[in-house]
């Protein structure tokens, strides 16, 4: 009997992309697994031994141009809405590629990271059983808690706290349904006559299943939808690259990063560092640009700077990590139970900040210059952070057991 062909769509950003690589690394024992991206993203796709498609010739600049604009996105409407209406230009050339694709060959099960929405709308079409792949949880719309993208809110406590709650939800959808309403005409050529269901659920995602590449303990409990299956965090970096590992001299070595996108803060916060760096000589601070594809590692005094960093194989030797808030980062953080200081600045970050400072495994940041002091009182052990709190639930192998044997009981096997 053949074997099952299952593909994976994401975008070519570390963030999407290193999840989706470490799903099709899971499935290729149960199933022929062929990675859909874009061009910048085939080395690392062979790199994971995988096999990669590029579609959307072009796209990468555009994209680029899109996710990492030289200013924060936030909650900022106009911001945020500009960025929308660029979007569906390329939402529109994928939804193209993946028509024509899907004409002639059709896998048994695609399975498509959040951002590539138009995913649905295309298997509906061609009659290919859908997932939704979700690094962020958090972001997902459900009851009973704080909506996202507002700053990072705590869950109100109280009657007041829960209307606070309730009504900055209804808030937040009002303002995509107005966006829905301005672009109508595309959305609904795209496949999205309605954003919402008649349930409640966002149409963006699949009604069948949504992986939730997160832990259920860390997020704010609300009213999840039917189809969330927390699986966990599924994690990967390429191999063999970035800085090397620094000597095991007995200084307190603290990694400090801002991932791969806010390029517009980099700079910023390495200024920030140096002057950290120069004011607390016993800490050995390193900066990584999270540029995998070019740069040079540099010295700035007592700052160490570098290109690229291998987040599994440096997190675990640091004393502290200073980071954003975003997933890939923050796993490797909670799963070597070190601790840290989060310094979100866009997107979901300031709400997985809110998430890792409510269960106590990370101190939250409000402005770079606390990031000196609270550093010093970290390393000081002057703190009541508990970071190894989720390292067994976090045990390499545990998510991808889960995310197999949901992937096997779909196909039957």
């Amino acid at each position: 009997m053949s074997r099952p062909r299952i593909e994976l769509l994401a975008p070519p950003f570390a963030g999407h992309l290193h999840p989706i690589l470490a799903i099709g690394r899971a499935l290729r024992d149960i199933a022929d697994v062929e990675i859909v991206s874009t061009e910048r993203a085939q080395d690392r796709i062979r790199a994971a031994g995988l096999s990669g498609i590029a579609v959307v010739p072009g796209a990468d600049a555009l994209l680029r141009e899109i996710v990492d604009p030289p200013h924060a996105i936030g909650a900022h409407p106009l911001r945020l809405h500009a960025q929308f209406r660029r979007s569906l230009d390329l939402l529109d050339a994928f939804a193209s590629a993946l028509d024509t694709r899907y004409a002639h060959s059709r896998p048994d099960l695609l399975i498509a990271d959040f951002t590539l929405p138009v995913a649905g709308p295309v298997a509906k079409r061609h009659r290919i059983p859908w997932w939704t792949s979700h690094p962020s949880p958090c972001v997902i719309e459900a009851p009973g808690g704080p909506p996202a993208y507002l700053g990072g809110w705590m869950p109100g406590t109280g009657r007041f706290g829960r209307i606070r709650d309730d009504l900055a939800a209804r808030i937040v959808r009002g303002f995509k349904t107005s966006v829905h309403r301005l672009h109508r005409r595309r959305l609904s050529a795209l496949g999205f006559s309605s954003l919402y269901r008649d349930d409640g659920s966002e149409a963006a995602y699949s009604n069948e299943c949504i992986l939730g590449l997160g832990l259920r303990e860390l997020e704010f409990e609300r009213a999840w939808p039917a189809a969330l299956r927390f699986v966990g965090p599924m994690l990967w970096s390429p191999p063999d690259t970035g800085a090397a590992l620094p000597d095991s001299d007995g200084g307190a070595h603290v990694l400090a990063t801002l991932g791969t996108h806010l390029g517009f803060a980099k700079n910023d916060l390495a200024a920030r560092l140096d002057s950290v760096a120069h004011a607390y000589p016993d800490i050995r601070l390193h900066f990584s640009d999270g540029r995998l594809d070019d740069g040079a590692d540099a010295t700035h005094r007592a700052l160490q700077r570098h290109a690229w960093v291998d987040y599994p194989s440096w997190v675990p030797r640091m004393r502290a990590v200073l980071h954003h808030g975003g997933a890939g980062v923050m796993w490797e953080c909670l799963r070597a139970g070190v601790p840290a200081l989060v310094l979100p600045s866009d997107y979901d970050q300031f709400d997985h900040a809110a998430r890792l400072e409510a269960a106590g495994v990370a101190v939250r940041l409000r402005h770079p210059r606390e990031i000196g002091p609270a550093l010093r009182r970290l390393l000081d052990g002057d703190h009541n952070l508990h970071a190894d709190r989720f390292v067994d639930a976090l045990r390499p192998g545990v998510a991808e057991a889960q995310l197999v044997q949901l992937v096997m009981t779909r196909l039957g096997l």
